[in-house]
């Protein structure tokens, strides 16, 4: 039996590789392709579209949807690394985990299983034991782990903007919100990768750039490609899910999880969700959110990096691009930011909570910086 590991990174569509696994369990399963669940919801479902008594709903439970981010959470909690996130409910102690995926294997001889989970990403600065003791529930097994990595400038703005849509507090990354970032996992890939070559030496390593993923058709196409699977006919199509953060109301947002209370500021963020179509912004990446400073700055801590991927697959770098990171983009985001308050407040009927109204109306009365 071989088993397939998606180990991350965040933001380089992981949610849509395990929406898409996840809707099609069933008939994957049938086909010795075996995405296993690690709870009760999962499997309930994953039963009722076997028995043909349901569909995949379109939004899928994130414990069947994500059951390997479940996994990976519980045992990062176990190994007091971290809390197990308040949207992964009533999940099961580790021990039970781990016998769900044994009798699954046991009952459906699968020929391959496949763990998909971006929180993978944490266990080796969390514990490298937690990579091993992971692969010790597939005992003789065969190991693929594959991850993707996005070039350094599109990774931290991004996961810079899915960090606002949790709520958290931040500083700007044209000013010093850069500084959360170095010497973690979101900046040295190292402390993502090197405790996996370790733990797995005969493992097979697959390492991709997310540029390369998206050439290929994207997360799930690449993923199919990559690990060598033979899928069955007639499965769902891919999802487009995880939407992120328009990058032009990224300042409002985070204005917003600074000055407002949490739920309002939550309440916010939707409304900037809900309306981004119609506030006519230039294109995400279009938008300069570090500054030539910050750039120069990010292109000199991450060569070190760079190269050590590069000498660790075989070749002089691992991002041959790299020094694209340089360029700024053609907008400042401040300049975005002015344009999207006022979209919002030309659209203010439409904005039904006084609170947002007020504070969006606060920031249009602000002098231009």
């Amino acid at each position: 039996m071989r088993v397939i590991i998606f180990a991350g990174h965040h933001k380089v569509g992981s949610t849509s590789l395990q929406d898409f696994l996840s809707r099609n369990a069933a008939p994957l399963a049938r086909a010795g392709i075996l995405y296993p669940s690690v709870d009760f919801e999962g499997m309930a479902m994953m039963l009722g579209v076997a028995l043909g008594r349901m569909k995949a709903p379109d939004v899928m439970p994130i414990n069947a949807r994500e059951p390997h981010n479940a996994l990976a959470f519980r045992f990062l909690a176990d190994n007091n690394t971290t809390k197990i996130p308040p949207y992964h409910t009533g999940l099961p102690a580790r021990g039970q985990m781990e016998r769900a995926i044994h009798k699954q294997i046991e009952f459906l001889q699968p020929d391959t299983v496949i763990l998909a989970a971006e929180v993978l990403a944490n266990f080796a600065p969390a514990n490298p034991a937690l990579i091993t003791e992971l692969a010790g529930i597939f005992p003789d097994a065969e190991f693929t782990v594959i991850a993707t990595l996005r070039r350094i400038d599109e990774y931290i703005a991004s996961w810079h903007g899915q960090r606002l849509k949790f709520g958290h507090e931040l500083a700007p990354l044209r000013a010093d919100g850069l500084a959360a970032y170095f010497g973690n996992i979101h900046f040295d890939y190292r402390k993502m990768l090197v405790g996996w070559f370790d733990a797995l030496p005969d493992a097979r390593f697959i390492i991709r750039d997310y540029g390369e993923v998206r050439a290929a058709g994207g997360s799930v196409a690449d993923f199919i490609t990559q690990a060598g699977l033979t899928l069955p006919d007639g499965l769902e199509p891919e999802q487009k899910t995880n939407e992120s953060l328009h990058r032009g109301l990224y300042e409002i947002a985070r204005r917003g999880n600074q000055e407002l209370p949490a739920a309002t500021a939550k309440q916010l963020r939707g409304i900037l969700r809900q309306m981004t179509p119609g506030l006519n912004l230039p294109k995400s990446n279009d938008i300069e959110l570090f500054g030539a400073e910050n750039r120069r700055d990010l292109v000199e801590r991450f060569e070190p990096i760079n190269a050590f991927l590069g000498e660790r697959l075989g070749k002089p770098a691992f991002f041959s691009d790299l020094d694209q990171v340089r360029k700024t983009l053609p907008i400042r985001e401040m300049e975005v930011f002015r344009r999207a308050v006022g979209g919002l407040l030309r659209r203010k009927s439409e904005i039904e909570n006084s609170a947002v109204l007020e504070f969006i109306s606060a920031l249009n009365a602000e002098p231009v910086s």
